[in-house]
């Protein structure tokens, strides 16, 4: 793992080939000289689509400046809709009654408001309070902004398509396309916008009941077919929506592939009888679908620019799609407002939107892979199945639930065993002959401050500082099994004596100075990413001079201009297993409470198991059963001489984040394969296997394949990937997502992270103990007060209300 200076350039995922419905993109015609206001903003505005976002678009537009003309064309006529209930944030709600407060007064009067989420499953309900939730029917939000548009004097044309978008932008200062998730607008300038679509794996049908649920309501139907699930919230005091959803596979078998509409509305009524209290469900030309993800590389051509679905889509489970849509709707105004010229509007727009957008995005996506995977978390305990729904999207955490409603997250932590007042990070876990105090793992991070392998101050001072932080287990970076499996000249290794001497200063500095800490190694071999310069003077860039030769299960280099290492042989694999061995004797008489094998990231063990970087013909390459051979005879050999009392873990990649790579379903059987061999925990990480890898960064953007690997293999894991706070060390353990937690940078920033996680979670029990010198230091330090941030658009007074 290269942690410190790691490169986090987020790419947009992998999706379908996007449709073009036009052999060439529309071009975008130069707007004729049209009138302006005295600020440069554009008076002449047309608005493709009439959902929530255009309507209220449209609206703000018009009270900032009552002399633009603004048009909004919608296809259907004013009183048909799809769906039923939208959902509305507070956030969402400040924004629009300081932009508005007509807006916001005509919602409030229809608002239904409700504070619990309940989660049935097994026949067993379980009720989170706290949440502050408001509804109202989808037909009624339209209403009332039709009612708006029309009394500032938009003009709306309703059962009418509007004119072709370079019609509009010729004839107009702006276009604005809210014209949805199937946006013409987008697709016609698909090579100017640059669209990602991905459709997922459940099949989802819209419905509504004519009764008023009385919290929003997950539950969980096991039938024979499969796993199917409803979502539910009430929109008036009569009314509420909802959503049967299944996974593709469960819908086909159960038959709804060949049901219809009345068919199937019967069917789901008849499923979830309980919560429906056997009345019936209704629907509104309901059709089973499934979700798709919109992403678009820019959002912006010319004078068009888009909003809402058109721009972006978030799953449904997160009730985020009218809110981004108001939202956007309010940047826009804004920044039209704030800005001289409108290239300047737009750009800002989009540069303010798209970073919350994309975290919104990144919190749906989660959420509707966790459905998804639904089953791989009916085995959970009863309330900490509850806790993993509400916790899915990695946004609702420990915390948060814990100031909603603490008895209910009080009652999760004793089943997990919590004793009184003891945050989950702080229970211990045991592994083999080892009981480690708290949760926390400083994760490896590559040093490159070694010389000659040989272990100095630096590092006595790097691990023993962050021994002393707190910490259950520190972990050494990954130490070389040999000279030649260096990645750089800098790094440790444990194949000399003279290196397992200076490794067991380190050891019983920990052991002394910090009781109660284990510590523990990482074995590796460079493979073919070795040989380069130290990570500050250019990441995987090979030496200048003095190169050694490398070696992989293939003649590939890393990336253009690396060396080409020469492909393994039988009788060098023999070599390079006994060189694991030996490295693994040495790390126990050093003193080592548990070792981990290196098998992640794209090095030697590593190149073996992906079929990008083993291309071998042999007993080694091929089938996945084949390309873990080697990786499993090294484990076999070091499990063999490390004493049977320690634990050892196994670092794995479970995703190469490229085409063609290991992905969820071969880590499972990866990390299945391992603990069969005799692994304690699987170390979950991901990438850095291929050069051209496209990885979705984002807080806490690996534990997902963490959760998987734990909850489907059935092995305990070690979560990785900028998990920055003890909050949410708190919700992966008590989630069930993960066992233990290793944080990478955050001990950069500060070795004692876990004593201060301790501190201003007002814990002092047995799972973290000050060391008596910083004891005087546990109490934490009082800070000042943060005033809260402005409301982002305040129109009061800024034109005359209607």
């Amino acid at each position: 793992m290269r942690t410190p200076g790691a490169r986090e350039t987020a790419r947009p995922a992998t999706t379908h080939p996007r449709p073009h419905p036009h052999p060439l993109p529309l071009p975008l015609p130069h707007p004729l000289p049209l009138p302006h206001d005295e600020g440069g903003h554009p008076l002449r505005v047309a608005v493709i689509g009439g959902g929530p976002g255009g309507l209220y678009t449209a609206a703000l537009l018009k009270r900032l400046d009552p002399g633009r003309r603004i048009t909004v064309w919608e296809r259907n006529p004013p009183d048909v809709t799809f769906g039923f209930g939208v959902v509305l944030s507070d956030e969402t709600l400040g924004g629009i009654e300081h932009a508005d407060p007509v807006v916001f007064e005509a919602l409030a009067r229809h608002f239904v408001r409700w504070d619990d989420i309940d989660v049935v499953h097994r026949g067993t309900r379980h009720t989170s309070g706290g949440h502050r939730f408001a509804a109202l029917g989808r037909r009624r939000l339209l209403e009332i902004l039709h009612d708006r548009c029309r009394a500032l004097g938009v003009e709306l044309r309703f059962g009418a398509e509007a004119p072709p978008p370079d019609r509009l932008a010729r004839t107009h200062d702006l276009v604005v396309a809210a014209d949805g998730v199937h946006s013409a607008t987008r697709e016609a300038y698909a090579d100017a916008f640059g669209p990602h679509l991905t459709s997922h794996r459940c099949r989802y049908i819209w419905l509504a009941a004519d009764f008023a649920l009385d919290a929003f309501r997950f539950e969980i139907a096991e039938t024979e077919h499969g796993v199917m699930q409803l979502h539910g919230y009430p929109y008036a005091p009569d009314a509420s929506t909802v959503i049967v959803e299944m996974r593709e596979e469960v819908w086909r078998a159960a038959g709804f592939d060949g049901s219809d509409e009345g068919e199937s509305v019967a069917r789901c009524a008849k499923i979830f009888a309980d919560t429906l209290g056997g009345r019936p469900l209704k629907s509104n030309k309901s059709a089973w679908t499934t979700f798709r993800t919109v992403v678009n590389d820019r959002w912006s051509h010319g004078n068009i620019v888009l909003l809402g679905d058109a721009a972006h889509t978030a799953h449904f489970s997160i009730g985020s799609g009218t809110k981004l849509a108001v939202e956007d709707a309010l940047a826009l105004a804004a920044c039209l407002q704030e800005r001289p010229t409108l290239p300047e509007a737009l750009a800002a727009y989009e540069a303010e939107r798209r970073p919350v957008v994309a975290s919104t995005q990144r919190a749906a996506r989660a959420s509707l892979e966790w459905f998804e995977g639904l089953p791989r978390y009916l085995g959970l305990p009863p309330r900490r199945f509850a806790f993993n729904l509400l916790t899915r999207s990695r946004r609702v955490t420990h915390e948060n639930l814990r100031l909603r409603d603490a008895r209910f997250t009080e009652s999760v932590e004793r089943e997990f065993g919590c004793p009184p007042g003891t945050p989950p990070m702080f229970t211990p876990l045991r592994l083999r002959g080892l009981t480690l105090r708290n949760r926390v793992v400083v994760s490896p991070m590559d040093m490159y401050s070694a010389t000659d392998g040989v272990p100095g101050d630096f590092h006595l001072v790097h691990l023993g500082a962050r021994a002393l932080g707190g910490a259950g287990l520190v972990m050494t970076e990954m130490v070389c099994v040999s000279a030649e499996g260096r990645i750089t000249p800098g790094c440790a290794g444990l194949y000399t004596g003279r290196q397992g001497e200076a490794w067991r200063r380190i050891t019983d500095f920990v052991h002394a100075q910090a009781p109660g800490t284990a510590i523990g190694v990482q074995l590796g071999h460079s493979g073919r990413k070795g040989s380069t310069r130290l990570m500050w003077e250019g990441i995987d860039e090979p030496l200048p001079d003095g190169n050694w030769p490398l070696v992989a299960p293939s003649a590939l280099p890393y990336k253009p201009g690396s060396q080409i290492p020469r492909a393994l042989s039988r009788a060098q694999l023999t070599d390079i297993r006994e060189q694991f061995a030996a490295a693994a004797a040495r790390a126990a008489r050093a003193g080592f409470d548990l070792l981990e094998l290196h098998c992640a990231h794209g090095y030697l063990l590593s190149g073996f198991l992906s079929p990008l970087t083993n291309h071998r013909t042999d007993a080694y390459g091929g089938s996945p059963e084949k390309r873990l051979r080697f990786p499993l005879e090294v484990f076999d050999a070091v499990r063999g001489v490390w004493p049977q009392e320690r634990p050892m873990t196994v670092r794995i990649s479970a995703t190469d984040w490229a085409e063609g790579g290991i992905g969820g379903e071969e880590a499972v059987a990866i990390a299945r394969a391992f603990a069969a061999h005799g692994a304690d925990a699987v170390d979950v990480s991901t990438g850095q296997v291929v050069a051209d890898e496209r990885p979705e960064y984002g807080r806490s953007y690996q534990t997902p394949y963490a959760d998987r690997v734990r909850n489907e293999a059935g092995v305990p894991v070690i979560a990785v990937g900028a998990i920055s706070s003890w909050d949410d060390v708190n919700s992966l353990i008590l989630a069930g997502r993960a066992d233990l937690c290793a944080l990478a940078r955050p001990h950069l920033y500060d070795p004692h992270w876990t004593l201060h996680a301790a501190a201003e979670q007002g814990y002092e029990g047995p799972g973290v103990v000050w060391p008596a010198p910083y004891r005087a230091g546990s109490r934490r330090p009082v800070t000042g007060r943060t005033d809260a941030p402005r409301p982002r658009l305040t129109l009061r007074g800024a034109a005359q209300d209607v």
